[in-house]
């Protein structure tokens, strides 16, 4: 039988085995073609409560483990992966959308993910504190128990990996909802992965269904932290709700991310930039450009050249042409990308290419003498649409990019990297490419947002992960019983 085959998952949920999930089954459609593809089990609230208790449960057992054997597991599971990048590959084409090329990077980011969760496992635990008495006195990390991961769609398998991963090595039991335009690249897979790679069962289910059951995770009292990464507007709702429980919520959400290009650069090679930071995968990602901030001199010259790479790139079925750029997720998302480019039009914005789409393939579109009046610019589009913005000044161009409410990512363009990193510290972002691109993003590296962009770097690197998945615990030992006066 070859890996994942259809037969074993198809219409089931991931919880203690391969089960019918209590909402029953939903199809997977393929966007680029509006095919039916296989079925997914949906889950309920109750499946939440079993997943839930039977996490709690396997957590004993898995944190008693040896950590050598738990390591194994996360080397056995990236290498399963990477031995079956073509198999994910082909999911994330035809369940999400993906050109072939962003497939294949998602697929080799997800097992570095696995293989970086080893170090998790293998980490310092605590640390020996100075103490004014003679004891021990010592803090150490131990795992919350259960963790809710509530994940999206347009980097489905990484965006749910980076979270369970580490989760797990840190000890605790993991219940994953992925979205359910993704269900198979975004959770199923996974399950299968870990189950070969001799994760214990129980520790790991995977429950897709819609937003009930989302909060349905947010709500259990034995769920102590959720991770979410999704909209600013869902995540607003998850993290109301995880503080009126007292419980931590981790919140990866949008961005409408700058990039600033000064009048230095060479303008063929920044134009290649931006246009990838503003077209790959469709523009389906929070990291991407979503203004392009240019300095007037070389503004024209920069708009041009945009438009131009922009009306040359394929848009098609990733499946069956080499287009680069496939459909968008679903009809509800390419009408509200198309009604923020229209309108942006007629508030006086220029589109000087696309603004046009066949079925669900949108064109990559340049939206010209953009400015916060033109919804493109203002709100986060996540669409194939790239607004610019010119600027004279240094002051002008810290203006234009503090206008929102997001921080997640700030690229800036220019041959003078010294001035480039004093312009960094006065424009809020958790992260910054200077001479690259808004969307970029690496397991060892600290990943996160501020503002309306979430609640800061909790993914990525060792020590992010284990503060996000772990409690401390303060303890101290002595020989003797202390005295006291009374």
């Amino acid at each position: 039988m070859t890996f994942f085959d259809s037969s074993t998952w198809d219409g089931r949920i991931s919880s203690g085995g391969w089960v019918r999930g209590g909402g029953g089954s939903a199809d997977v459609v393929e966007p680029a073609t509006g095919n039916t593809i296989g079925s997914y089990g949906v889950g309920s609230t109750e499946d939440v409560s079993r997943a839930v208790e039977q996490g709690r449960a396997a957590q004993r057992e898995w944190m008693a483990l040896p950590y050598p054997e738990r390591s194994a597991v996360f080397r056995r599971a990236g290498q399963l992966i990477d031995d079956n990048a073509d198999v994910l590959s082909d999911w994330l084409v035809r369940e999400a959308g993906s050109g072939r090329g962003k497939a294949a990077f998602e697929a080799s980011l997800v097992s570095g993910e696995y293989f970086g969760a080893t170090a998790v496992v293998e980490a310092p635990y605590g640390q020996l504190l100075r103490t004014h008495v003679p004891r021990l006195s010592m803090a150490r990390r131990l795992p919350v128990g259960v963790v809710g991961v509530i994940s999206p769609f347009n980097f489905p398998a990484i965006l749910a990996s980076r979270s369970v991963a580490p989760a797990l090595a840190a000890g605790n039991a993991v219940v994953l909802k992925p979205d359910p335009r993704t269900a198979v690249s975004g959770g199923l897979f996974f399950a299968e992965v870990l189950r070969e790679a001799g994760l214990p069962e129980g520790l790991f289910h995977v429950l897709p269904g819609g937003a009930d059951l989302g909060f349905a995770l947010v709500e259990h009292p034995d769920v102590r932290v959720i991770s979410f990464t999704g909209s600013t507007a869902a995540g607003r709702k998850v993290g109301e709700a995880a503080g009126r429980l007292l419980k931590r919520a981790h919140l990866e959400l949008g961005g409408n991310n700058a990039l600033i290009v000064l009048d230095d650069v060479d303008v063929p090679a920044a134009v290649s930039a931006g246009a990838w930071g503003s077209f790959l995968h469709q523009g389906q990602i929070c990291m991407t450009t979503g203004r392009h901030l240019v300095h007037e001199s070389i503004y024209d010259e920069y708009v041009e050249r945009l438009t131009a790479t922009a009306a040359g790139i394929p848009v098609g079925n990733p499946a069956t042409t080499e287009a680069p750029l496939g459909p968008v997720i679903d009809a509800g998302q390419r009408d509200r990308i198309h009604d923020l480019v229209t309108r942006s039009g007629e508030a006086g914005a220029r589109i000087t290419t696309g603004g046009t789409f066949d079925g669900l393939f949108y064109r990559p579109t340049v939206i010209a003498d953009s400015g916060m009046s033109h919804p493109a610019f203002a709100e986060e589009v996540f669409g194939p649409v790239a607004p610019v913005a010119k600027f004279s000044t240094v002051e002008e161009a810290v203006a234009l990019a503090t206008q929102s409410d997001y921080g997640l990512a700030l690229g800036i363009l220019t041959r003078d990297v010294m001035r480039a990193l004093d312009l960094a510290e006065r424009i809020p972002s958790g992260i910054v490419h200077i001479n690259d691109q808004t969307v970029d993003d690496e397991p060892t590296a600290p990943f996160g947002g501020v503002g309306a962009s979430g609640t800061g770097s909790r993914f990525g690197g060792v020590e992010a992960n284990i503060e996000a998945f772990t409690e401390t615990q303060w303890v101290t030992m002595q020989g003797e019983i202390a005295r006291y006066p009374f």
